[in-house]
């Protein structure tokens, strides 16, 4: 072990020079990165002598107090171990893609007649297929599974037959309508299925359709149509190459700032499943660390594909195919495409990041034109909506990485005033917000959007200042789509089609309905209201007539 006070105490002559696992602690003996090498003393000299390292890197470095080895036989050993160290320790500065731990499974249940249903885990209770990336996919299987193959839905069995036997979804086998022979043939199918022999499915659903209609089933016949009809329509918009018969992944990185986007896009028996985007800090190796940690909570399929090598040396591209092998128990190999069906997959999935790209491209423009210190990449955005003098209300919502973030759109009921005042309501909303989060030590945006011209920003700037914070501010005025700057009543004027300027208004489109809305449910809650109780309306009514008097 090396003990360091700080990074210039560093000394690479202790460090052996064979395969093994490197660790990096912290003051108090905690374990900040877990890391494999080839060669120890070169890949932990790397982190020391590098002139130009990512921000990320150099916090890390700051934080190193000791460093600590484990000496293993060859560098599959060391990725092993590396593996379960990262696991034992979660390490702060590992990547730790907790989306990936997300994606759904379709399962069937293993009782005496399988339910059909969604999961986010394997279990041993269920027969699980998947993952699949992309919820719409999953959804249109398992809608597909339901309708062509019958199974049942129910948590419960009743004694009854439910809605979905009575509309042909189901064959209710709760009610004895159909033995467990029978309906494990439904079960057997919709497995083959699920597992991707579609065209299977569709010959056996054609044979029994031409038998419908031979001995004069119609009815049946239609609905064997229907069906066959509903897998056409499921692999016409998802087979991506009907000939290949094993599972890979499509995985493409791409430089972007301080940050490296992966995609990854997973393509199951011909099937693509979908895609799945990640922003990570920059690091050394970033690529491979990313790959490991993926493939540590993904399932491995027997290729990856992808549009650069992760690895510096075939040695090393070695090491990581026997490492995912013994992880999957069977052969994986990483390819960098060449020929036309494979670079066919990694071109459409550069297709599908140069669409994010347009968004940061497009954060990065608004950056340099407006001057602010940081990336936007958290953009909150305020609009004032009232009717009159009622229902003054205001909407935030806010956009992370030019993407909406849902869970963090705010809404606000004006309290300190009566009375339509757009100013004194923006003051109110932008002082209210930001006090909050500063009390609560909560993170404040990147770049403050207001819906309006130069009075609303002061308003909001004053609003700040209150509370001693500086942050990036503008202005988006509706009627020529101005950008007004803090103390500057001169507008500045961009190309409306910009990808900046549709960018802002977009966020700015979000907030306004977003804010209407509020203003609606305010109103109906209000009549609701009312006609519970009349003679608050009737009261209320006479004020109203009373001062409409007083104004004569």
């Amino acid at each position: 072990m090396i003990k360091l006070s700080n990074p210039s105490d560093f000394k690479s002559a202790d460090i052996p020079t064979d395969p093994g696992v490197y660790l990096y602690r912290d003051e108090q003996d905690g374990i900040l990165y877990v890391g494999k090498a080839k060669n120890l003393r070169s890949r932990v000299k790397s982190y020391f002598s590098g002139i130009d390292q990512p921000p990320k890197t150099r916090q890390l470095l700051l934080h190193i107090r000791s460093i600590d080895w484990i000496v293993v036989n060859n560098e599959v050993e060391a990725l092993l171990l590396e593996n379960k160290l990262i696991k034992q320790h979660t390490p702060k500065y590992n990547i730790d893609l907790k989306d990936a731990k997300s994606y759904a499974y379709i399962s069937l249940t293993r009782e005496p007649y399988p339910r059909v249903l969604t999961s986010r885990k394997v279990s041993r209770k269920l027969e699980s297929f998947g993952p699949y990336t992309d919820g719409f996919t999953r959804q249109d299987l398992q809608r597909t599974v339901v309708r062509v193959f019958k199974l049942r839905t129910c948590k419960t069995m009743h004694k009854r037959a439910c809605l979905n036997y009575h509309i042909n979804m189901c064959t209710a086998p709760c009610t004895g309508n159909i033995t467990p022979e029978q309906y494990g043939k439904q079960v057997k199918d919709a497995r083959s299925f699920l597992n991707g022999n579609y065209q299977q499915t569709i010959e056996q659903l054609t044979t029994q359709m031409h038998e419908a209609s031979k001995n004069q089933h119609f009815e049946e016949a239609l609905e064997l149509r229907k069906q066959i009809a509903s897998i056409h329509l499921l692999t016409e918009r998802q087979i991506v190459d009907n000939e290949r018969r094993f599972d890979q992944d499509v995985m493409i990185f791409r430089r972007f700032g301080e940050k490296m986007l992966a995609l990854q896009m997973g393509v199951r028996k011909g099937v693509l499943l979908g895609k799945k985007e990640f922003s990570i800090d920059l690091q050394p190796h970033i690529e491979q660390e990313f790959l490991k940690a993926f493939y540590n909570a993904n399932q491995i399929p027997r290729e990856i594909l992808l549009n650069k090598p992760v690895w510096l040396e075939p040695d090393e591209k070695t090491a990581l195919e026997e490492f995912l092998a013994k992880k999957r128990l069977a052969p994986v190999s990483l390819t960098i495409p060449r020929k036309a069906d494979k670079l066919a997959l990694i071109k459409l999935a550069e297709k599908n990041l140069e669409s994010s790209l347009e968004f940061d491209s497009a954060l990065a423009d608004l950056q340099n034109s407006l001057n602010l210190p940081t990336l936007p990449r958290i953009i909150e955005c305020f609009d004032i909506s009232n009717l009159g003098t009622e229902h003054v209300v205001s909407g935030m919502v806010t956009f992370k990485d030019a993407k909406p973030d849902k869970k963090n759109y705010r809404k606000f009921k004006i309290k300190t005033f009566t009375g339509q005042d757009d100013f004194a309501s923006m003051h109110e909303v932008v002082l209210r917000r930001y006090k909050r989060q500063v009390e609560e030590k909560n993170p404040l945006p990147d770049l403050i959007v207001i819906d309006g011209g130069p009075g609303q920003v002061n308003a909001a700037i004053t609003a700040l200042q209150a509370i001693d914070r500086q942050i990036p501010l503008i202005g988006l005025a509706k009627e020529h789509e101005e950008i007004y700057l803090p103390n500057d009543p001169t507008p500045k004027m961009f190309d409306k089609n910009s990808r900046m300027m549709l960018l802002l208004r977009k966020i700015r489109d979000a907030t306004h309905d977003f804010s209407l809305g509020y203003n609606r449910k305010r109103r109906q809650m209000q009549v609701r209201e009312e006609f519970k109780h009349p003679k608050k309306r009737s009261d209320k009514q006479m004020l109203k007539q009373n001062s409409q008097t007083n104004k004569n």
